[in-house]
């Protein structure tokens, strides 16, 4: 039977990242790591375990099978990071060549090397190596890594594949692997690679199985994939993430886009943006605009070498870039630190990519703002995501590029539920909030999105 461990936000300690005026004793599941990950907890700037933390790190530890199920943004790669890497540090010798002790497997290039950093963070003071592995770039840096054996691997499924199959990486020596962001995994069809995986993993390695939706089909395959006697851990946030971001929609038409964007930019507040586009020639276009009027941004997308794409991201975090400009590539597991404002350039086509895109900002519980462009051709896109909301998003009419021909075809659509003005919220007949829907996120090439 799976033991289930449920906790909400009102209940379980928060993370704090606030200077302290001296080194304090770290508590709840922070106490239970060595000396050396506490050390580096504290470097990093956090003193107290967020609830997923919390209530992983101490199962994990003891050797159990775990389904965690958090949203992004809650401190979930440290849940298993931390104690993996102290479970590893117990284990004698040096790994073998090519053949990992810990693997972890992630849906993207983006989110691999972002758990990479953060493994290099928290184990800055043990002597564990790791390396990550994904497509997009030359693989003779990776398997030279390989050869000299690593302790944690950090892999996509493609890259993974390639390399086992050129008879560079062996797993039978996995003790931990870790699956992150399965859901995402799911849509984008790479559970037969998974389970390919899986079967040349040791049966009794430790499974770490993390996903930010627990629906029927994840659920499923967990079952086949942890012991009986896993231990599931549900972290419910306080308020739903799109709660926390005040959300609008503008009314554009198609030829006057650019200069809203431009026009929007324009206010000093907006000053940590994520734009995302559709297509990849739109993010390169959208970019070069901004470029001309004088603001500073760059793009990232799937068309982009791996190199190209890191260098984008670093300088964004960086503060060089005030605007990056993404396709959906980056629409999910990245995490960067006080983005202000995501602006929706074009709807996405799935409902719950605009959830995923709007989630960039509002993090670690601060709030944020989400502004989207809709055009007349948008129309059934807004409607969409309005299903999948339960709720109008307001709309802004006041602006100089309004265009009553994109808001009227929207409005007359049908399964509309009427629209609050400048932040206002309306609802449907008889005053009832109508039920939300759904709609499945596809990736038309998932392997080579990933890889």
């Amino acid at each position: 039977m799976i033991q289930t461990v449920l906790s909400t936000r009102e209940d379980a300690p928060q993370l704090s990242s606030a200077p302290q005026p001296s080194t304090p004793t770290l508590t709840g599941a922070f106490a239970q790591l060595l000396p050396q990950l506490q050390r580096a907890v504290q470097v990093a700037g956090y003193t107290v375990a967020t609830p997923i933390q919390e209530q992983c790190i101490p199962h994990i530890l003891a050797g159990s099978d775990l389904l965690g199920c958090a949203q992004t943004g809650t401190g979930k790669s440290a849940a298993f990071i931390l104690p993996v890497q102290q479970l590893l540090s117990g284990m004698r010798g040096h790994p073998r060549r090519g053949a990992p002790r810990s693997l972890i497997l992630a849906p993207t290039r983006e989110l691999a090397a972002q758990i990479g950093e953060s493994i290099r963070t928290y184990g800055r003071y043990l002597k564990l190596s790791h390396t990550v592995v994904y497509g997009g770039v030359n693989q003779y840096p990776q398997v030279k890594a390989l050869s000299r054996g690593v302790d944690i691997l950090v892999a996509t499924p493609g890259r993974l594949i390639d390399l086992i199959e050129q008879g560079y990486i062996r797993l039978d020596d996995v003790r931990v692997f870790v699956l992150d962001e399965v859901d995402r995994m799911l849509d984008m069809g790479f559970i037969p690679d998974v389970k390919r995986i899986l079967e040349q993993i040791p049966e009794g390695r430790q499974t770490l199985f993390f996903s930010a939706t627990m629906g029927a089909k994840v659920r499923a395959l967990a079952d086949t994939m942890v012991r009986e006697s896993a231990v599931r851990v549900s972290i419910a946030p306080e308020k739903p993430t799109v709660d926390l971001i005040d959300q609008k929609v503008l009314f554009v038409g198609k030829n006057h886009k650019d200069a809203l964007l431009v026009s929007l930019l324009e206010d000093p507040k907006i000053h940590r943006v994520l734009i995302f586009t559709q297509m990849k020639h739109a993010a390169n276009r959208v970019t070069e605009k901004l470029m001309q009027a004088g603001i500073q941004g760059t793009a990232i997308h799937g068309g982009k070498s791996q190199a190209a794409r890191s260098r984008a991201l670093s300088g964004f975090r960086q503060g060089r870039y005030r605007v990056l400009v993404a396709t959906d590539v980056a629409a999910r597991g990245l995490d960067v630190d006080n983005v202000t404002h995501v602006i929706n350039y074009d709807l996405p086509v799935e409902a719950e990519t605009y959830v995923h895109r709007i989630g960039r900002t509002a993090r670690a519980g601060a709030r944020g703002d989400a502004i989207s462009f809709c055009c007349a051709e948008d129309r059934a896109y807004l409607r969409s995501i309005e299903n999948l909301l339960g709720q109008p998003v307001p709309a802004e009419l006041e602006h100089a590029y309004h265009s009553e021909d994109a808001k009227r075809s929207t409005m007359s659509a049908p399964d509309n539920f009427g629209r609050g003005q400048k932040g206002g919220r309306s609802f449907g007949r008889n005053g009832r909030r109508p039920q939300g829907g759904s709609a499945k996120f596809r990736s038309r090439n998932p392997r080579r999105s990933a890889r």
